[in-house]
């Protein structure tokens, strides 16, 4: 056995497809709860030199006190090369002090990963003013792939020749990769930002997109608000259809109870972040990554 993937039991179905899609087996982390909320895990009792950790960090902050325990007590156990495959990595927004006295969780978080791991593996972190994922994470094999082209076979299948919109700044570069591989039209609305839930947007000056099915595409939607502004601002300027295809499928709260009262038709994501609306898997992908990662 040269590469073992360890999971919890809540991503069970996730990890199976990746550790089919990679060709290595996998093996469950126990975990027990005190009743003080502590937490007890247990590891298989050998390990390979290699390790695959799979965790998606949605809702993170128990997550990565259960990364602390499981690589520390992985090391002990005989593992020397660690991989952690978090589809989704959080704490990445926050990368500047706006103000005196805030914690830059981005460089806290990304020092604190690559203090556990040689190399992490996610898709879409939510960069904004730092170029790769190694700035953020610097360890030596920092990999962030994309959901956009995935989500964009979606699009050309289900709406072929939608016009794709981004609902902010930010999205650019999903908008623009997505709709490269399919030859998509494109645009990318404005957004002043007010608060959490308080947003406005703006459509491009001069578009037009009266009878067009139109996909708004991010890489995340939390609580929706953005993406909601955006749809109702085209559904009044005449488009026919408006969908919302995500990378990671957050939807907190009543998120996609105000997407659909805003016009939204379908909704597609990654299986990042597992949810109903799933229509892309990425396991293959990641699959490839890890590969050409233990083959450097």
């Amino acid at each position: 056995m040269d590469t073992l993937l360890l999971h919890f039991d809540d991503e069970t179905v996730e990890a199976e497809r990746l550790a089919r899609a990679a060709g290595v087996e996998r093996a469950v982390i126990e975990r027990h709860r005190f009743p003080d909320d502590e937490l007890h895990l247990r590891l298989p009792q050998a390990l390979p030199r290699q390790v695959v950790v799979y965790r998606s960090l949605h809702r993170p902050n128990e997550k990565l006190l259960e990364l602390l325990l499981v690589v520390r007590t992985a090391g002990r156990l005989g593992a020397e090369h660690l991989t952690l495959v978090a589809p989704y990595l959080a704490y990445m927004r926050q990368d500047v002090e706006f103000t005196p006295g805030e914690a830059v969780s981005q460089g806290i978080v990304g020092e604190f990963l690559a203090g556990l791991f040689d190399a992490v593996l996610t898709v879409d972190p939510h960069l904004h003013r730092v170029a790769s994922l190694a700035e953020a994470v610097p360890v030596p094999h920092a990999v962030a792939l994309s959901g956009a082209p995935l989500l964009a076979d979606i699009v050309a299948a289900q709406r072929p020749g939608a016009l794709l919109v981004g609902p902010d700044a930010e999205s650019a570069q999903w908008v623009q990769a997505a709709a490269a591989s399919h030859g998509l039209d494109h645009a990318v609305c404005s957004k002043v930002r007010h608060g959490d839930c308080e947003v406005e947007i703006a459509l491009p000056e001069g578009l037009d997109v009266a009878g067009r099915n139109v996909v708004l595409l991010d890489d995340v939607a939390s609580s929706g608000h953005t993406l909601a502004q955006a749809a109702r601002g085209l559904r009044a300027a005449g488009a026919a259809s408006v969908d919302v295809a995500v990378t990671h499928a957050v939807f907190a709260g009543g998120a996609l109870a105000l997407l659909r009262d805003a016009g939204v038709d379908q909704i597609w994501s990654t299986d990042c972040i597992t949810h109903p609306s799933n229509a892309v898997c990425v396991a293959p992908r990641l699959a490839e990554a890890l590969h050409t990662i233990h083959a450097s």
